[in-house]
């Protein structure tokens, strides 16, 4: 009994070992074979607490991350999957998850281990480590600590987070209608004299920064721009500074002013001594113009200045102005007299810059507003003030178009040595001074009143003579009316015999008609009469001849009608006498006539005169007669029915 219980009592404690087996097989499997699973999703990051033997047991110093098996931080990690012999007391084991970068974005890595970077640079260099998931290749390649140039864009990957910290960062989006000025944070000083560094390629839109740069590309501000899109670029290298297109309109040219490039050779020649003009590409004014449209300029590094090319308007008047407020600042000339008065004017000047011409306009003044403020307001100005001076007011006003077109030639050559074309000058209003616009009005009202004067004056002689001619045409009014009188008079008596010998025309022709139409009458007349009498005779013809072939139509069909009857009955009697006999018919068609005429062949009471001995034989003849005579009736009825 004692033993059965013992055994059953190792069974049970078998029984529970092996239940603690089940439970805890993964913690004692890492105690006594070092087994580590890491799941899929996951990562291993080791980190070793000591070495027992070997030559590299500590870290050397300034290094954090052990790439020779020394004790530490290890830059080897452990991949999903089953690894032994990695003892407990010995590894540390921290599953992380995978690095993921989101699409839109891009990763930027800082090294926690490697070399030092270069006095002069702020980012290290990249170098192969499978996108920084190989750390231990990373530090054997010289990777350098701190910020990375290389970065990692969107998708999964397995970075050693104890040897590299990522920072996830936005793309650059370039937007529709503008441009990306660019200036990179590491790389060679800018050359001395220039405010940009020097064109370099094959960097993929500053992308590989790492290509930028060991071509020789300079910190600072880019000759370069990226036009709009989204771009894998590292803000750690390159900052982007989003601005608009430049715009061209229609109606302008862009004259571009370089600030950067090699010194150009000047294509105006020795005749142009106001600016060099240099060829695309060089630093100052470039000599094609841009037309109209939109372009991708770097506003740091050059310049545009529009300059109208369709006829341009400028006004000296005070409180206008046109829309392209060139003309803001001027206002209304004023002006003195050469008899001392000052007086205003109103000018405007329409001019013309050819595009072959308007980057020398550039170059030599530097801007259109220049133009303006510099050359035309004090050639117009000065000009009419000139002007003024050589004359009085009065006649100033009075020779107003000549002295227009004075000053339309005047200023067409000053502005020629301009390279600006002259369209023309118009003077607008003039205002003279009050007190002389009241002598002047006064000397005028008092000419035009004296000319009204002469002008009443010689109208009331005019008046005189006219009532004079007036009165003379009265009287040959009433004379000529009298020679009218007499005329239609004479006209009057003429048309009454022409009237009376018309009149007897007209009836002699009235006569002769109505006889003709009579004797046309009678003719008509006898004509119609002899026509309706042959037309009667005709048809009273034609009426007897169809009654003549009536009636003898008429009579053969009756004719043939008879005929037919008559034939039919003899026929029928035939047939008759053969079925009934010669003697039978005979008496049939006697006893018929007798029945149809009524006669009484049997009287209603026989009386013999013998006493009634004959009774028998009289009753028999009467009924062998009756009996005929019916026989004769039916078969006269079928031969009717079969006729």
């Amino acid at each position: 009994m004692s033993q059965f219980i013992n055994e059953h009592r190792l069974l049970v404690i078998l029984i529970v070992l092996f239940a603690f087996c089940l439970l805890l097989y993964k913690v004692i499997l890492r105690v006594l074979l070092g087994m580590v699973i890491v799941p899929e999703d996951r990562l291993g990051l080791v980190t070793k607490k000591f070495v027992l033997f070997g030559p590299h047991r500590a870290l050397p110093d300034g290094k954090i991350i052990a790439t020779r098996g020394e004790s530490g931080f290890q830059a080897r990690t452990l991949a999903p999957g089953l690894y032994w012999g990695m003892w407990i007391w010995q590894y540390r084991i921290e599953m992380h998850p995978f690095t993921i970068i989101p699409e839109g974005r891009i990763g930027l890595l800082l090294a926690n281990d490697g070399l030092e970077i270069p006095t002069g640079s702020i980012l290290a260099r990249k170098v192969d480590s499978d996108n920084f998931q190989d750390a231990e290749k990373f530090l054997n390649n010289g990777g350098q600590k701190g910020r990375q140039t290389a970065y990692i864009t969107a998708g999964t990957y397995r970075i050693n987070t104890m040897a590299f910290t990522v920072t996830i960062a936005d793309m650059v989006i370039i937007h529709e209608n503008r441009v990306g000025v660019v200036t990179t944070l590491d790389g060679l000083p800018i050359g001395k004299d220039q405010i940009a560094g020097i064109h370099i390629e094959g960097h993929n839109n500053f992308q590989d920064i790492d290509a930028f740069l060991q071509q020789g590309g300079n910190r600072g501000l880019q000759p370069q721009i990226i036009l709009a899109g989204s771009y894998n670029i590292n803000p750690w290298a390159v900052q982007i500074e989003e601005s608009l297109m430049t715009d061209v309109p229609i109606g302008y040219v862009g004259v571009v002013i370089s600030y950067i490039g090699d010194d150009g050779q000047d294509v105006t020649g020795e005749s142009f001594k106001h600016g060099n003009i240099v060829a695309k590409g060089f630093r100052g004014v470039w000599q094609e113009p841009l037309g109209p449209g939109k372009y991708p300029l770097n506003k740091y590094t050059m310049k545009m200045e529009l300059v109208p090319t369709t006829n341009l308007v400028l006004n000296w008047a005070n409180a206008r102005s046109e829309a392209h407020a060139l003309d803001k600042n001027l206002s209304t000339i004023t002006v003195r007299s050469k008899d001392g008065f000052p007086f205003n004017l109103d000018v405007s000047q329409i001019i013309h810059i050819p595009a072959n011409e308007a980057p020398k306009v550039i170059a030599r003044f530097g801007s259109m507003t220049n133009l303006v403020s510099q050359v035309l307001e004090p050639t117009i100005g000065n000009y009419f003030r000139n002007s003024a001076q050589d004359s009085d007011v009065i006649s100033f006003l009075s020779t107003r178009k000549e002295r227009q077109e004075s000053a339309r030639e005047h200023i067409r050559t000053v502005l020629e040595e301009y390279n600006v074309n002259a369209v023309d000058t118009l003077i607008g209003d003039i205002t003279p001074p009050e007190a002389l616009m009241k002598t002047l009005t006064d000397r005028k009202i008092a000419e035009e009143e004296q000319k009204t004067y002469q002008t009443q004056r010689m109208a009331q002689e005019q008046r005189q003579g006219m009532e004079k001619e007036t009165a003379i045409a009265d009287m040959q009014k009433e004379i000529v009316k009298a020679q009218q009188s007499v005329e239609i008079s004479q006209r009057t008596a003429d048309a009454t015999v022409k009237k009376a010998e018309g009149d007897a025309a007209s009836l002699k022709l009235q006569v002769e008609a109505e006889a003709q139409a009579t004797r046309m009458r009678a003719v008509a007349e006898a004509e119609a009469t002899k026509a309706r009498a042959g037309a009667q005779a005709e048809a009273t013809k034609l009426n007897a001849a169809a009654d003549a072939e009536r009636i003898s139509r008429t009579g053969l069909a009756e004719a043939e009608k008879i005929m037919a009857i008559g034939k039919s009955t003899a026929e029928a009697y035939e047939l008759q006498v053969k079925a009934m006999g010669d003697d039978n018919f005979t008496r049939y068609k006697v006893t018929e006539e007798i029945g149809k005429s009524g006669i009484k062949v049997i009287p209603d009471m026989l009386i013999a005169g013998n006493g009634g001995s004959e009774g028998s034989l009289s009753g028999l003849l009467g009924l062998q007669l009756m009996k005929m005579m019916g026989a004769g009736t039916k078969e006269q009825e079928g031969n009717s029915t079969a006729s």
